[in-house]
């Protein structure tokens, strides 16, 4: 599994390093929300399906875990189902946890932000999101 993710690392990292430069150049250039998007119905179910789904189907996330989890040697033999759903509750209830967190944040600060304060969150967030564009590209030269 490792050398399935090492052996294109050069191409993953240039792609990579280019779509974070081209986001963070989207990111920097582009000029804040003058109204919050309209909410769809669906209830409190339905956002967390999505929530869910987009979380598991996110490209990082995905990686991250495998990582992790080879790290901590999950695939190994003589682990149990008990560890591994010991393993499964915490990464469950640290995503849950992240969510929480991060759009309970987002909710508390947005009110408090006007249209200049939020162009200058997305120069800040697009330069950010270039600089590691960049050092993706620099280090494939490493």
């Amino acid at each position: 599994m490792t050398n399935t993710l090492i052996g294109p690392q050069l191409w993953l990292r240039l792609g990579g390093g280019a779509f974070l430069c081209y986001l963070g150049a989207k990111t920097f250039l582009s000029a804040p929300a003058e109204r919050p998007a309209e909410a769809r119905g669906g209830g409190l179910l339905a956002a967390y399906a999505s929530t869910l789904a987009l979380t598991l189907t996110n490209p990082t996330t995905i990686l991250s875990f495998v990582a992790i989890f080879a790290g901590l040697g999950a695939g190994m033999a003589g682990g149990g189902y008990g560890s591994a759903g010991v393993l499964v509750a915490g990464v469950f209830a640290g995503s849950a946890l992240w969510w929480l967190l991060l759009s309970g944040g987002v909710g508390v600060v947005r009110g408090r932000l006007d249209a200049r304060r939020l162009r200058w969150v997305n120069r800040l967030s697009g330069a950010i999101i270039g600089a590691f564009g960049v050092l993706a590209f620099l280090s494939v030269w490493r």
